[in-house]
């Protein structure tokens, strides 16, 4: 069991105040304390795994979501003119980029995509603020598996009339998503995969059984 108080940062404000390279480091041992579990799991897939990632532990943590904000900012193509993703896991990443970038001169409004058309008034897929036609939008996700959530956004987001090219996700696990972006003409690029999670992960067991 990890000790979840164990190396916390020093500052309640590391999220504001670090570097990018030192805040995906900070970002990276919050989802290892936060979000990762080893164990018997079922997927939304229906498939059986040996871990979870519950990534809204961390996308609604209020030091995580700013750290999100920062570095997904930082990955965005420079034309990029609206970030979006499926609700509900992409909601809180696309409001946490939004709004870091306006603090940076920088604004980017957010998009986010319906699993269903809206019952009532405009029946639309897509909330938020009209955008031109072909505007840049980049697709986000917190946790990619196979790749059919944010291959859903980006292809109700084309039938609009957007131009999507990219999805970032928070973590990768490294079950064919990105092979699935590919097929599709996307680029794809991932802050943290499995692998460096269940690294992390295990440093922290023995440095809180030391």
């Amino acid at each position: 069991m990890i000790d979840q108080t164990a190396s916390q940062p020093a500052s309640d404000n590391w999220a504001t105040t670090t570097s990018l390279s030192i805040l995906r480091q900070q970002l990276l041992d919050l989802f290892c304390r936060l979000a990762y579990r080893e164990g018997d799991f079922v997927l939304s897939s229906g498939q059986h795994s040996s871990y979870y990632i519950n990534g809204k532990e961390v996308t609604l943590h209020p030091q995580g979501a700013l750290a999100i904000g920062r570095i997904i900012l930082s990955l965005l193509p420079t034309d990029t003119q609206a970030v979006s993703g499926l609700t509900l896991g992409a909601d809180p990443i696309v409001t946490a980029v939004s709004v870091v970038s306006a603090y940076e001169n920088r604004p980017i409004p957010a998009l986010i995509v319906r699993k269903e058309a809206k019952g009532h008034g405009t029946r639309a897929y897509i909330e938020g603020p009209n955008l031109p036609e072909n505007a840049s939008v980049v697709v986000l996700e917190d946790v990619v598996t196979t790749g059919g959530s944010a291959l859903k956004a980006a292809e109700r987001l084309k039938a609009a009339g957007y131009n999507v090219n990219y999805v970032i996700s928070l973590v990768d696990r490294l079950q064919g998503g990105a092979e699935l972006y590919a097929s599709a003409g996307l680029q794809f690029q991932s802050v943290f995969t499995i692998e460096d999670l269940q690294k992390h992960f295990r440093q922290l067991g023995t440095s809180s059984n030391s």
